[in-house]
């Protein structure tokens, strides 16, 4: 047996010889397959002399996809998922992950500790970047039974059958408003930026179309990033790396704007307003 880049240790045992080789050829030893800096000679990235073909030549968002994908994308997309990154992130201290930096910038932590640990509570099953993982899965399987000749109605009938008649799709409504005020602003940045509706965002679209029918529920700024994206070529895990950061900027807005209020300031609580239901009060032995 023998091991290579894509071969997984996991399930392995650490006695067994193929396992013990592979780590031993890594003692002491810090290997990439990404790139690396080599003093006197450049720094890369995939292949790429980033001083010499990408710094000043590709922007930050080319670059940030590159490190996430492996990809060098045209500006264009580049530019594209920079605007939806301003869709991602707003300076509203009531989303959670802004909580956690509003409260760190009331208890007077770094800014780089906010923004971390707000980036880091934004990564949940109900929101932030771990969605895109399901909301791309979801559209890339519908287009899948799409091409297998299943209508919009019945990839939507399939999952209200298997969820006893609610529509539970990742992409799809949104828990406190109706629509998304994103997507218009989105789609015509798009268009402007030369792009035109593919395959996975044309269904993506008749689903909606669904949804509104029969629940009035339309699609929101997760639907249709994973179904433009799918369309780009990207995979589910490929567009969750891409999106790591996507919070980071409205946790430090929230961050500083309590950081440059009085310490401890940020949703002060008395000790009548805890509803308290354990046990009562006793005294403290002695």
């Amino acid at each position: 047996m023998s091991l290579n880049n894509s071969t997984s240790l996991y399930g392995l045992t650490r006695s067994n010889a193929a396992v013990v080789e592979y780590l031993d050829q890594r003692r002491g030893k810090i290997i990439s397959n990404t790139g690396g800096w080599f003093p006197g000679r450049g720094v890369f990235s995939h292949g790429y002399s980033m001083l010499e073909e990408l710094v000043g030549e590709k922007t930050y968002f080319q670059l940030l996809i590159l490190n996430a994908t492996g990809k060098l994308v045209e500006k264009p997309l580049a530019d594209w998922v920079e605007a939806i990154y301003g869709c991602l992130s707003w300076p509203d201290p009531r989303i959670w992950c802004n909580q956690i930096g509003a409260l760190a910038g009331a208890a007077r932590t770094s800014v780089v500790a906010a923004t971390t640990i707000g980036s880091l509570a934004a990564d949940s099953r109900s929101y932030g970047p771990f969605t895109l993982l399901d909301g791309v899965r979801f559209i890339q399987d519908a287009f899948n039974q799409h091409q297998h000749g299943a209508s919009a109605d019945k990839i939507v009938a399939r999952i209200t059958a298997a969820n006893r008649g609610k529509p539970y799709i990742v992409g799809y409504i949104r828990p406190i408003a109706k629509g998304d005020e994103r997507l218009e602003a989105m789609e015509k940045y798009a268009q402007k930026l030369g792009f035109n509706e593919g395959p996975h965002l044309s269904l993506a679209y008749d689903i909606e179309k669904v949804l509104m029918r029969e629940f009035d529920e339309g699609m929101n700024i997760n639907g249709y990033m994973s179904a433009f994206l799918s369309d780009q070529g990207f995979s589910p895990q490929e567009v969750y790396q891409m999106f790591a950061a996507m919070v980071a900027s409205g946790v430090t807005a929230c961050y500083l704007d309590t950081y440059h209020r009085p310490p401890d300031t940020f949703l002060p609580l008395r000790c009548t307003d805890i509803d308290y239901q354990g046990p009562v009060a006793r005294p403290v032995p002695d």
